[in-house]
């Protein structure tokens, strides 16, 4: 019946995949339930609280994080050609919004379009405060010749909730945007994902 019919406990159990003496794969399913209350919350505990329970080590603990991110990356990085609204910033923050709002870190993303402005591929450049080392032109465009990207939409979180720019974000777009110009690769926007709300550099009349 598919994997759709499993309850939050069984889904778990696969996942774990088996018991330790006297304690079953079920009863340790059930006893993550019990002490996460829910399945979110277990999708954002750490390696270290997921594995303070009986028969769950670091190991299973890393296989239930990663199933979780897995989840999260499906959506984001869509295998097929998708519509997508060039003029539309809130049409990025969907499409990335999962992945980043979480972080401790900024995670800088790049969308690639085709000509046609349809998504071709969903990129992390870079994990870490924002800094021209960081975020360097080179690892940037690389992905996009390599995809044969007519354009790209840049975006990245701000784990302070704050989407406003800073100084970095300032250079860096203008950075990116000059070397696109060279490339001939538009780069159409840059937006920000704070907790609530974003920034788009083209709606500002930055880009």
């Amino acid at each position: 019946m598919g994997p759709e019919a499993l309850s939050s406990q069984e889904l778990l159990a696969l996942v774990i995949g088996r018991g330790i003496p006297k304690k079953s794969v079920m009863i340790i399913a059930q006893e993550l339930l019990a002490r996460f209350r829910n399945v979110k919350a277990i999708s954002q505990a750490t390696l270290e609280e997921l594995s303070q329970i009986k028969g769950i080590g670091l190991a299973k603990a890393a296989q239930i994080k990663a199933c979780f991110e897995l989840g999260k990356r499906e959506d984001l990085e869509p295998p097929d050609l998708v519509p997508f609204d060039i003029k539309n910033p809130e049409a990025v923050v969907k499409a990335i919004r999962a992945s980043v709002q979480d972080k401790a870190k900024e995670h800088f993303k790049l969308i690639l379009l085709n000509s046609r402005n349809r998504v071709i591929g969903i990129s992390t450049i870079s994990i870490g405060t924002l800094t021209t080392s960081l975020v360097h032109p080179r690892e940037v465009f690389k992905e996009a010749i390599m995809h044969s990207a007519a354009s790209v939409v840049l975006a990245h979180n701000h784990p302070s909730g704050d989407p406003d720019p800073s100084e970095d974000d300032l250079k860096i777009t203008k950075k990116l945007v000059e070397s696109g110009k060279i490339l001939g690769i538009e780069v159409i926007d840059h937006i920000i994902i704070g907790k609530i709300d974003h920034y788009s550099f083209r709606e500002k009349g930055l880009i």
